[in-house]
């Protein structure tokens, strides 16, 4: 197909199996954890699976966006299609942590209270939970899962708080070296992102490992341990996608496929990483400090 500088052309990309090759990895991933959690054997296997597809996946799609924007097929109304995409996405992941949030928030400030005899809990606390102190972190007035200890916030958590807001000022630095043509500085600081993403991902295995063996602080910890591991979960798994995202843009800036005025690939990533930063000062604050 011939390139489409033409403003008036609209590129369409021919029919891709990658959509649904991603969804079969998905379903299979979280078919798999679900059954791994609830104690049946082949969901280990099934859950590797399922990211060995969704790793076959990532190559396959990444390559061929590459190569339709190497070949010149993306023109000024593509990218705003892009750029409306990846706003739309964003706001999308801004409400799939807003969930997460308010499930935090409903426990902490309106279902422990209750359960405790505050307002329309008063029956509930005398007929069922006679005692319980509606302090929080609770496991709950079943006590499910045993006594646990909590992170302190001062520690790791803290530290890796630290770690994200420099990769936020080090992407930016990268974003700055893009536009003004200093490839080796926007590489440079590109890959301080990835390692500084990488620490941090580091650091949060060996605070769920401590926690699990020495803190008795697991899923099964009543509701704090479940939105303990739900938020800080799916933030650590979207900081290993921002980190993968990161490592592709670092090959594609190497192989100088980006310019000083067309470079909406590196872009996206960089709003997604910042994303990811803004969440984690949430979670920093009402996870670990509050």
């Amino acid at each position: 197909m011939a390139h489409t500088h033409d403003a008036n052309i609209y590129y369409v990309p021919h029919g891709s199996k990658w959509p649904m090759v991603g969804t079969l990895g998905l379903f299979t991933t979280v078919f798999g954890v679900a059954n791994w959690l609830n104690g049946n054997a082949w969901g280990q296997p099934v859950f590797y699976a399922g990211l060995a597809i969704l790793v076959v996946m990532l190559f396959g799609w990444f390559g061929s966006v590459i190569r339709e924007s190497v070949a010149g097929f993306y023109n000024q109304q593509v990218d705003t299609s892009f750029r409306m995409g990846m706003i739309w996405f964003i706001f999308s992941e801004v409400m799939f942590f807003a969930a997460f949030f308010g499930a935090l928030f409903y426990a902490r400030a309106l279902s422990v209270p209750w359960l405790g005899g505050e307002g329309d809990g008063v029956l509930t606390h005398a007929l069922l939970w006679q005692g319980f102190e509606p302090a929080w972190p609770t496991n709950g007035p079943a006590a499910v899962g045993g006594t646990f200890e909590t992170i302190p916030a001062w520690g790791i958590p803290l530290l890796n708080t630290l770690l994200l807001l420099a990769s936020g000022v080090t992407i930016t630095i990268a974003h700055h070296a893009l536009k003004a043509g200093q490839r080796g500085v926007l590489l440079f600081w590109l890959a301080a992102t990835v390692v500084l993403g990488l620490v941090f991902l580091y650091f949060q295995v060996y605070e769920y490992m401590h926690a699990y063996s020495d803190l008795n602080l697991t899923l099964g910890s009543g509701i704090y341990g479940s939105t303990f591991f739900m938020l800080t979960g799916f933030h650590g798994m979207h900081v290993t996608l921002g980190a993968i995202m990161l490592t592709v843009i670092w090959f594609r800036c190497a192989k100088g496929h980006f310019s000083k005025d067309q470079h909406f690939g590196f872009e996206a990533v960089a709003w997604y990483w910042h994303f990811v930063d803004v969440v984690w000062l949430g979670l920093f604050v009402f996870v670990y400090v509050l």
